[in-house]
């Protein structure tokens, strides 16, 4: 499958954007793991047109994760078309444009997945970035607003004569937020849409070889994997061992080892009290720590422990534990 001259190869499995998650560091580990395209954080097309520094960080990109998208996100087509420009600069391979944050902060301001209650605005701003930038140019979006108004059939078309070189479709309303069922019924529709010819990257509910597999069954031509990536990064290997029929999987220690990278790096990229903070949303969604008799107490020690040290001891006592278990 090929984005524009970019190609990601047979059944490609990427990495989604996603805030507070995907750091430069988080992205690295997962190309390695087997994520074949990575995504930035999203990025506020206005910060950036106002140099905001924490804003500006997000635009770094080590050779190592390439391919990589930065995502910007916005509600008026000026600062968009300049931060389009802004992040050219940056050397990304694509930039991706955020039309699906259903978060209430983005949504309810008109941009991210609010644009889909302005899809005159959406095309104006897409047609604008595309124009704007050498570049190939894509989109991430839902299938529309809320139940009534799923338009993505419609809409992916519309997005494509805009000059997009590809779609991502998760496969749930800005209503549903994240709860439900992915729609994985309408995503096949958008993809079997015989006037569509750009690639549709399927989003939603991608959490393991068996979920890929029914999604690449669908006739889409790559998939997204978001959440399930949380705190187990991992799971890119677990997905291509399943669709290249492989058994080359992790052992307990080498999960562990990675979870102790992703704190060491998080501390060295910011500073240990806010590297240790970073982290703790992938140590609470992390299925290493799921399911372990007794284990509310460390749970809660793990969250709260404030050095790498501290936090580090909890971790080895943990691995020891589930190691004895397997014995």
């Amino acid at each position: 499958m090929k984005i524009a001259d970019i190609d990601l190869g047979e059944r490609p499995v990427v990495l989604a954007p996603m805030e507070d998650v995907t750091d430069s560091s988080f992205r690295l580990i997962c190309k390695e793991m087997g994520a074949d395209m990575t995504y930035t954080e999203f990025v506020s097309a206005d910060a950036l047109v106002r140099s905001i520094a924490s804003t500006t960080r997000k635009l770094t990109i080590a050779d190592g994760e390439r391919p990589t998208a930065i995502q910007i996100y916005g509600r008026e087509v000026d600062p968009m078309v300049e931060a389009a420009r802004i992040v050219e600069q940056a050397g990304p391979d694509i930039i991706d444009i955020n039309f699906g944050c259903p978060v209430k902060k983005v949504a309810g301001k008109g941009a991210g997945a609010g644009m889909l209650r302005d899809i005159p605005k959406m095309l104006e701003i897409t047609r604008a970035v595309v124009d704007a930038v050498s570049l190939p140019v894509t989109v991430k979006t839902r299938l529309g607003w809320d139940h009534n108004t799923k338009i993505i059939v419609d809409l992916a078309e519309q997005l494509q004569d805009c000059g997009i070189s590809a779609l991502t479709v998760h496969g749930r309303t800005r209503s549903q937020m994240y709860t439900g069922e992915a729609d994985w019924e309408m995503i096949a529709r958008v993809k079997n849409n015989p006037r569509l010819t750009i690639p549709v990257i399927g989003n939603g509910d991608i959490v393991d070889g068996e979920s890929a597999m029914r999604a690449f069954d669908t006739g889409v031509d790559a998939i997204m994997v978001g959440r399930a990536s949380i705190g187990a990064p991992w799971v890119f290997k677990d997905i291509k061992n399943v669709l290249n029929h492989r058994d080359d999987m992790l052992t307990l220690n080498d999960k562990f080892n990675i979870i102790r990278r992703q704190i060491n790096e998080s501390v060295e990229r910011i500073d240990q009290y806010r590297g240790i903070l970073h982290i703790r949303r992938h140590l609470a969604a992390s299925p290493l720590f799921k399911n372990i008799p007794s284990f509310r107490p460390t749970r809660i020690a793990m969250l709260r422990a404030d050095t790498v040290d501290e936090l580090m001891s909890i971790i080895d006592g943990v691995e020891e534990q589930l190691s004895a278990c397997s014995r």
